[in-house]
């Protein structure tokens, strides 16, 4: 895998834009997933390694869009119904064998290939037939109701570029093409750790001071919803060899490392440390977001380390806003700009210019048949239950001093981002 120097993430201290932050970042990171190929039937959420360039048409043949009967419109009497002899049957898979006589009809069901000849299919409700003959109506347009050859794809097309993500109708489209198996990026491997004394895992009992570690169950289901092989390195006590140790470890076979809270400046906070002790560097950066101003990058052994914030709501906004784009652009992703929809504010909030924040929301239609944001839940950072029920993120810009009720605001759906 390819490996990061020292000051990849050394930039100027100061505040930046999560825009700003994502292009500088990956600017300076390079994509480590090599290229693999896999079986057709295994492909699905891997990332294409290579543009999927067509090397024949679909359909290959023009076919019939519906059942009916094949004819040459130049048959045709104008302005009166024709009557026609039926001389032959096509079917999908079963194509007639032969070339189309002019004065002929032939039976030809939904599919199948279009005898060479024929050029319209007439619709089997719109016929009468009797015996070995089929009258058809007249004013039928020439090519009606026929798939010509490449009116999906054509041969040469490029259908789907290097870096997207196979969902079913890409696995579909690679099927049409009779690809067996495609070129993919290898999946990801994503270490996770957490921090802290007082951390405990769910179903171990917790005594005063304690909680149990959510950040990290939280990260690395983000993380599997990537597509990424997530290696769990548990929790990690307050100590500096500790640390170091595990992070040595985690460095050892992954591509990136994802950890929550541990990496200020506090008596506890040994992250900083044990990465300088390890050979590493980490970078504190500020970013002009709420939740989730502190973030932390760095590397150890040329491998990137992202530090999000202990809070959990912070740590989930922070990952989908800055780790994500980050880690898709490791795994060979192409880049998804972030999709904003307009709606209206159903809430007043007043909020300090310079930081763009983000407020936990559900959609609601109101009588117009508008889309309305209302605010769910409480708003702190680690009310955690806010996120389970928000459907999205209402976006308010760094300029932004205030909103009222009717105000029209920027909408991220969950859904685009999970």
């Amino acid at each position: 895998m390819s490996r990061l120097a020292d000051d990849c993430f050394a930039l100027a201290d100061r505040l930046l834009s999560v825009e700003e932050a994502v292009t500088e970042f990956r600017s300076r990171l390079a994509v480590v997933a090599e290229a693999e190929t896999v079986p057709l039937a295994a492909a699905e959420n891997r990332y294409l390694a290579e543009d999927l360039v067509a090397d024949r048409s679909v359909p290959p043949h023009a076919n019939a869009a519906v059942d009916g009967y094949a004819v040459h419109v130049d048959d045709l009497a104008p302005g009166a119904p024709t009557t026609l002899p039926v001389n032959g049957r096509a079917a999908a898979g079963h194509p007639l064998g032969r070339s189309g006589r002019r004065g002929e009809a032939i039976r030809i069901l939904t599919g199948a290939p279009l005898p060479t000849g024929p050029d319209t299919v007439v619709m089997q409700e719109d016929c009468m037939v009797s015996g070995d003959r089929v009258t058809v109506p007249a004013g039928l347009r020439r090519g009606a109701h026929v798939r010509p050859a490449g009116d999906d794809i054509r041969a040469g097309d490029t259908v789907l570029t290097a870096g997207r993500r196979l969902g079913p109708a890409e696995i579909g489209l690679a099927a049409s093409l009779g690809r067996p198996a495609l070129p993919v990026r290898r999946t990801l491997r994503v270490a996770v750790l957490s921090t802290g004394d007082e951390l405990r895992a769910p179903g171990t009992s917790v005594a005063e001071g304690q909680i149990y570690d959510a950040n990290r169950y939280l990260l690395m289901a983000l993380l599997r919803r990537l597509g990424c092989d997530v290696a769990d390195h548990g929790i990690v006590p307050d100590r500096a060899d500790a640390v170091r140790s595990a992070l040595t470890d985690a460095a050892a076979d992954a591509d990136a490392i994802v950890t929550s809270g541990g990496v200020s400046v506090g008596d506890e906070d040994h992250v900083k440390a044990a990465l300088e002790a390890a050979g590493g560097r980490l970078h504190h950066w500020r970013l002009a977001i709420k939740p989730g101003k502190p973030v932390a990058l760095g590397q150890i052994s040329g491998v990137p380390l992202l530090g999000l914030p202990g809070n959990p709501v912070a740590a989930m906004v922070t990952f989908l806003l800055v780790a994500r784009p980050l880690l898709l652009h490791l795994a060979g992703a192409e880049p998804v700009p972030l999709r904003r929809f307009p709606v209206t504010a159903g809430f007043g909030h007043g909020k300090k210019p310079g930081r763009r924040e983000f407020l936990r929301a559900v959609l609601e239609t109101d009588p117009s048949g508008a889309l309305v944001a209302h605010r769910h839940g409480r708003e702190g950072a680690g009310m955690l239950s806010s996120l389970a029920g928000a459907e999205g993120l209402v976006e308010l810009p760094e300029d932004v001093a205030a909103v009222a009720p009717g105000d029209p605001v920027a909408y991220i759906p969950l859904s685009a981002l999970i």
